[in-house]
């Protein structure tokens, strides 16, 4: 699974050229996550099919970085995330983005973006 990290300028239309260039190449959109900060928007999405994400964003030139990520299934409980943080932390590994993904009876999936996946994976297992 890989994380696509996109930088856009806040404007209208930015996000539908995004969408548009994966609805083209068939790509559909697990998780996404964005967010504005005075007239730079953060787009992070995990796509099903990283190859034909790549090349969408690729053939439309719009840049992005893709990064691996590390998932983990918790309890959905109070605590369960505070203790994911704890573990990534005291292991000295930085977050990039966290995503959820899914959610199952009691369960919760976790997408974790984090700046030495290695040992994010060690961690987390």
């Amino acid at each position: 699974m890989k994380d696509f990290s996109i930088q856009l300028t806040h404007r209208p239309g930015e996000l539908a050229r995004v969408a548009t260039a994966l609805s083209r190449h068939g790509v559909n959109i697990q998780s996404l996550a964005a967010l504005a900060i005075g007239q730079q928007v953060v787009l992070r999405l995990i796509a099903d099919d990283v190859e034909s994400a790549r090349a969408a964003l690729e053939g439309a030139n719009i840049r992005f970085e893709e990064t691996e990520v590390v998932t983990v299934l918790l309890e959905n409980r109070a605590g369960e995330l505070a203790a994911v943080a704890d573990k990534l932390a005291n292991a000295h590994v930085n977050l990039q983005a966290i995503y959820l993904t899914g959610i199952e009876d009691d369960l919760v999936q976790l997408a974790v973006v984090a700046d030495d996946v290695k040992k994010a994976k060690r961690v987390l297992e």
